[in-house]
């Protein structure tokens, strides 16, 4: 990883001394050795503070919006989950392929806590899917098996062990709404939870409200969930959120023939659009 951080503190250099990007976003160093935060360079002198190594946890591509209406481009990092997220992004419209030049980094999963990252055991796609140039070689990529493991377990449980299950998670909720901020398909110009007309989304903190917005959050991004588990990583009460997006994921693509989201930036929502063949059982 040490050929990587070189490589991707030269490229950032380059580019930001071109004045072909404004700003590069990548990974930097904190007071613990074993963990990472998102760092923006935006000086050629500064691209020496970018690091690269097991402990980069955060997918950074939701942080290029606010970089959409510079004049100039915005430089990113990206593996794989930072690539399908950039796509996901172009698909809802809220980026423009144009604005961003993206570094592509091969990655073979992450540290936390001195043990293989929970996010990156699902991962299916270690190269990024898209990118502008390419640091190192690609990696040879296999179909992870266990990628609706914990959703399998949770349907062949009964209605009411379900139940009781989610009960319990969302009783710990505490609405900081980090799965919402940090998550690259929750990208609403205005999220629902702002508005504060009667009848949408209640301001209390208990089970109900927090199972209501729990599922109404996942519902939202059913069809485009990119499964880089940052919401189920951030979320500051532990609860395992992903069960219930890749139980989403798992649906849609059985009932629609979708394809995993984020592997292209012209994607059509299946749960966006309707077609007289669709199933309506439930009618």
């Amino acid at each position: 990883m040490t050929d990587i951080q070189s490589a991707l503190q030269e490229r950032a250099r380059a580019l930001l001394t071109e004045g072909k990007i404004g700003c590069f976003i990548g990974w930097g160093a904190t007071r613990f050795s074993t963990r990472t935060m998102p760092k923006f360079i935006f000086k050629p002198q500064e691209a020496d503070q970018l690091i690269y190594n097991e402990h980069c946890l955060n997918t950074l591509a939701k942080y290029t919006l606010d970089f959409q209406h510079d004049t100039e481009m915005v430089g990113l990092a990206a593996r794989g989950c930072e690539a399908r997220a950039i796509n996901r992004l172009i698909a809802d419209r809220r980026l423009s392929r144009a604005k961003v030049y993206l570094i592509g980094i091969p990655c073979a999963g992450m540290q936390e806590n001195n043990a293989p990252a929970e996010k990156c055991l699902y991962c299916r796609h270690r190269n990024p899917v898209v990118y502008d140039e390419l640091l190192g070689e690609k990696i040879v990529e296999q179909q992870n098996q266990l990628r609706f493991q914990t959703v399998l377990e949770l349907e062949n449980s009964s209605d009411i062990e379900r139940y009781e299950y989610w009960q319990k998670q969302f009783a710990k909720c505490i609405r900081c709404y980090a799965c919402r901020n940090v998550c690259p398909a929750c990208n609403c110009l205005e999220c629902y939870t702002k508005q504060y007309r009667t009848g949408w989304q209640g301001k209390q903190t208990n089970t109900l409200e927090n199972s209501l917005f729990g599922f109404t959050r996942a519902y939202h991004i059913g069809d485009r969930c990119i499964e880089c588990g940052e919401c189920e990583r951030v979320c500051p009460m532990e609860i395992p959120l992903m069960k219930i997006n890749r139980k989403l994921v798992k649906d849609v693509e059985e009932l629609f023939g979708t394809k995993e989201s984020g592997l292209s930036d012209q994607e059509i929502h299946a749960l966006g659009c309707y077609h007289k063949g669709d199933l309506e059982e439930f009618m």
